[in-house]
């Protein structure tokens, strides 16, 4: 006797006929584009793909909670060197270059960046997969244990899920 389950399934919409292989999946929250000064043209979000991005958001490279978390991303950047991370910073008002070991990309046109991001407040940090995916943003200032969670999840994400 021959079991009518797999035409009950099929019946019931369960199990198609002629299933087809999962769509890879889609980026969930896209990360505004911006762009920055390259080595010899500028840079967009869009052509780095593949690197994961820091971005910070302040009004000035003096700002206090800037400075701060610029000094915890030092304790962590070179555990990131290896896979490319890139740490960009756009300022809302005066700019000027980041002074730290760690290089910083300061992107152009500050104001619109943090606009295309909602930043209402002073300070914001933006984490950007290195699908292109928002992954994480926040105003408060992060310890360097919890920005390289973000950025491990975001790669382990990916790799589970074929982004």
């Amino acid at each position: 006797m021959r079991s009518i389950l797999p035409v009950l399934l099929l019946a019931a919409g369960l199990v198609t006929a002629n299933a087809a292989a999962p769509a890879k999946p889609a980026v969930v929250r896209p990360a505004a584009d911006f762009t920055f000064p390259g080595i010899s043209k500028s840079q967009s979000l869009r052509g780095v793909r593949g690197q994961p991005v820091v971005l910070l958001i302040a009004p000035s490279p003096k700002y206090g909670a800037f400075k701060t978390q610029v000094k915890n991303i030092r304790e962590i950047y070179q555990q990131f060197a290896n896979k490319q991370v890139i740490f960009a910073a756009a300022f809302t008002g005066e700019t000027g270059p980041v002074k730290s070991d760690v290089p910083f990309v300061v992107v152009n046109n500050g104001p619109a960046v943090a606009s295309a991001y909602g930043v209402q407040d002073k300070f914001n940090i933006a984490i950007i997969g290195k699908d292109g995916n928002l992954d994480y943003q926040t105003k408060q200032v992060l310890t360097s244990a919890r920005v390289r969670d973000v950025i491990q999840n975001s790669y382990a994400v990916q790799a589970n899920t074929g982004r």
